[in-house]
């Protein structure tokens, strides 16, 4: 066989495969468990003129205005849009580890650049499930901001065609800029996990503990968030597609724009803190999700490659 037949079947590889579903698997599971958290987090990044209060405050106040099952509204089109997007980023950064290591020990610059080149493909490939998972779980919310227009969409085929009737297709990727920004999020989140993972198993041929793979994905998560949170709020609002954008001619310059418009807007109404409303939220949703989520993605995969009798390799270890 030549290096590009090897370099196929790296890529098209059954331990891929095994990463990809049971990375998909942990996350909606993680994300069930956790929904109401995310709920919390959304409507504080895009609604104004919500004060910012602790989460079981706010989940108090939606419970009571909207009804026990407010917190989990738009669970399925976000499950949808999980599933999709964590198969497509573990696929991708596991086939480009296999592809490139070649069973050479990884390092935190490579797990970095494997990281980006996953997010890149991942936000391309699945950005429209985003804008309509954000609006159908915003979709009959009651805002305190009043300029925000009410939305009927019955289910995710229904969105996806009235957001291309009205707005055009290129609706379906608002906030693609942020969001390719945003790559660095789940980049430095394994590059951390992936360090963290390889320092604790140093000299040590086994598998880590449940704690050790819930506390290491959690402190890669929160690093991560914390960094890359302004432009996550911008990535909200973008998606929600009812904001004041400035006209340009150019589609980047706009994008841009958007980004800049809405980052100054927000210090301008509430300072430098302005820019991390709802991070408390999204820090105890995403911190405990993206734990969750490590801890059955690992357990999912090693006992996959057990039951299979499939050796699973360990270069980034």
């Amino acid at each position: 066989m030549g290096s590009k037949d090897l370099k196929l079947m790296d890529v098209f590889s059954y331990e891929s495969l095994v990463h990809a579903v049971a990375g998909a698997m942990g996350s909606v599971t993680a994300m069930t468990v956790f929904f109401p958290l995310d709920t919390a987090r959304l409507r504080l990044q895009v609604d104004d003129k919500r004060k910012a209060k602790s989460t079981p405050a706010i989940l108090s106040e939606i419970i009571k205005e909207e009804g026990l099952l407010a917190p989990y509204r738009g669970w399925f089109p976000v499950i949808c849009s999980l599933c999709c997007s964590n198969f497509v980023y573990f696929y991708c950064f596991h086939s480009l580890k296999a592809t490139w290591l070649q069973g050479q020990r990884s390092t935190p610059g490579r797990d970095l650049l494997f990281g980006i080149a996953a997010g890149v493909v991942n936000v391309l490939v699945t950005t429209p499930l985003w804008v309509v998972n954000t609006r159908l779980k915003l979709q009959g919310a009651r805002f305190r901001n009043e300029d925000i227009q009410p939305t009927h969409y019955n289910g995710i085929m229904d969105a996806f065609v009235q957001i291309m009737q009205q707005e055009g297709v290129g609706a379906l990727w608002n906030g693609t800029f942020p969001s390719l920004l945003l790559v660095l999020n789940p980049a430095v989140q394994f590059m951390l996990y992936e360090g963290l993972k390889r320092q604790l198993m140093r000299g040590v041929h086994r598998e880590l503990s449940s704690v050790e793979v819930f506390l290491i994905g959690a402190i890669a998560k929160a690093v991560a968030t914390t960094i890359t949170y302004p432009l996550q709020t911008v990535q909200s609002v973008l998606r929600f597609g009812q904001h004041g954008q400035p006209a340009g001619q150019s589609k980047l310059l706009n994008s841009l724009r958007s980004v800049m418009y809405l980052l100054i807007n927000r210090v301008r109404k509430w300072g430098m803190l302005g820019l991390f409303k709802g991070l408390e939220a999204k820090l105890l949703q995403t911190v405990l999700t993206a734990a969750l989520m490590f801890l059955l993605y690992e357990k999912i995969a090693n006992t996959t490659f057990r039951v299979m009798g499939v050796r699973r390799t360990v270069t980034a270890h």
